[in-house]
């Protein structure tokens, strides 16, 4: 037994299809179209417009890690390193493409680092490492958020040094005051018993 499919059925089934991925399609063009409009502006260094086409990218297709990514790059050219390192941060998670969440990783890291959290920007270094060792940029970034870090770490414990010796300094200070007024208090009570007995 044969089955005959009309074309008139072939026909309904393909126009029914494409009427329903129109929207889709529709909304991907409309997050694609802002994307490269933001990528414009980008090139010309206006990053602020570069922003609000990303963002109208993303109100398109909030799954869009392209659009994610690319806000925090303009974000981080406006020097809004919080909100970057949020956009990257998010990006990071959406992306399963190694070399773009590494990307990720490494431009969270570099916002962390410019908003002075160093060891949570080494961390981001290190994330980025793991999924691209060969990123000798990271490389770099890391070593130099380390030595950062140690410097920062010396600095506070010196500064600690410095308060310790500070109030030891007070301390026997204090204690020196409350030697020599009991050496008065004694002087002034054998002078007192002297004057007693001459009396």
């Amino acid at each position: 037994m044969k089955i005959e499919v009309k074309k008139s059925s072939v026909l309904f089934i393909v126009t029914a299809l494409i009427i329903l991925s129109a929207p889709q399609n529709a909304v991907g063009q409309g997050e694609k179209k802002h994307i490269r409009e933001g990528n414009r502006e980008y090139a010309r260094n206006n990053f602020q417009d570069s922003e609000i086409s990303y963002r109208r990218a993303t109100e398109k297709n909030k799954s869009s890690a392209d659009a994610i990514f690319n806000t925090g790059d303009a974000l981080y050219k406006q020097k809004k390193y919080d909100e970057a390192g949020s956009q990257f941060s998010e990006s990071s998670k959406m992306i399963n493409e190694k070399a773009k969440q590494s990307a990720s990783f490494y431009n969270l890291g570099n916002s962390l680092l410019m908003s002075n959290k160093i060891s949570e920007s080494i961390e981001a270094y290190k994330n980025s490492l793991k999924l691209d060792p060969g990123n000798l940029e990271a490389k770099y970034n890391l070593a130099y958020a380390q030595d950062l870090l140690k410097q920062q770490q010396e600095k506070q414990k010196q500064q600690q040094q410095g308060q310790d010796d500070q109030q030891n300094d007070q301390n026997r200070n204090e204690k020196e005051e409350d030697e020599n007024k009991e050496d008065k208090n004694q002087d002034n009570d054998q002078g007192n018993q002297q004057e007693q007995q001459n009396q």
